[in-house]
């Protein structure tokens, strides 16, 4: 079975509903047999990386609000995030354009190491308040889950996998994608937002179920009336 999943590493469901869908894998008796690719998705392409300028300051200004009512917004986000373990800490959160994130977490996947960075990123961002547009930054993350830090440095300095990103973005366009965390399950269901761990481990089941299932035959009826002529291990009649 194979999940995709559409998301980006300044989006605080996508956090949320990654651990949510782990926490229905934990279930899941094939989870062994499930595969999760992570697709790149920029919430805003024109963001600009800026140490400066709060996390609750650029909500106000993209979704034309009070500074205060995005902080409050901000609020309830991490305590939702709280009840299944995670620390957001929007306080010290550094605002930053994600592209470079991506095409970093594009290469990380050819070597292996998708999930650990998009993890590392997550975390980056919302516990640690790290920038993780700094191209100085990402290379340390990288190392940390052990990538090598003079490849990194080549991607990031150049315009490598830049295709790829793009290519994840335009997908998400022609199926339909209008926010994320969007994740589909073998092509065939898609669940939008962090959906409690129930919702998934529902899709999962039944994706399993359908895809594992054995076809079932239907005896063809004509409307003709016809005598029917067959061997069987008694006799050909």
């Amino acid at each position: 079975m194979k999940i995709e999943i559409w998301s980006d590493f300044v989006c605080p469901f996508c956090y949320i509903g990654k651990r949510r869908l782990e926490s229905a894998l934990e279930k899941f008796p094939h989870n062994e047999k499930v595969e999760i690719e992570f697709k790149s998705y920029e919430l805003d392409p024109n963001a600009k990386s800026n140490p400066n300028t709060t996390v609750y300051e650029s909500l106000a200004k993209k979704y034309g609000m009070p500074v205060e009512e995005a902080k409050k917004m901000s609020d309830n986000v991490a305590k939702q995030a709280l009840e299944i373990g995670l620390v957001f800490n929007f306080d010290t959160a550094i605002t930053a354009n994600t592209f470079d994130a991506h095409r970093l977490a594009k290469y990380a996947e050819t070597k292996g190491k998708a999930s650990e960075m998009t993890e590392s990123l997550l975390r980056s961002y919302f516990t640690d308040s790290k920038h993780i547009g700094d191209h100085e930054f990402l290379t340390e993350l990288a190392e940390g889950i052990g990538l090598e830090a003079h490849e990194v440095k080549k991607v990031l300095a150049g315009e490598e996998y830049e295709k790829d990103v793009r290519f994840d973005e335009k997908e998400a366009r022609e199926i339909g994608v209008q926010g994320v965390p969007f994740f589909v399950f073998n092509s065939k269901y898609a669940i939008s937002g962090a959906q409690p761990p129930d919702v998934f481990l529902e899709a999962l089941e039944r994706v399993w179920e359908e895809e594992n299932e054995k076809p079932k035959l239907q005896t063809f009826e004509s409307g003709k009336k016809t005598e029917t002529s067959y061997c069987s291990d008694d006799c050909c009649d």
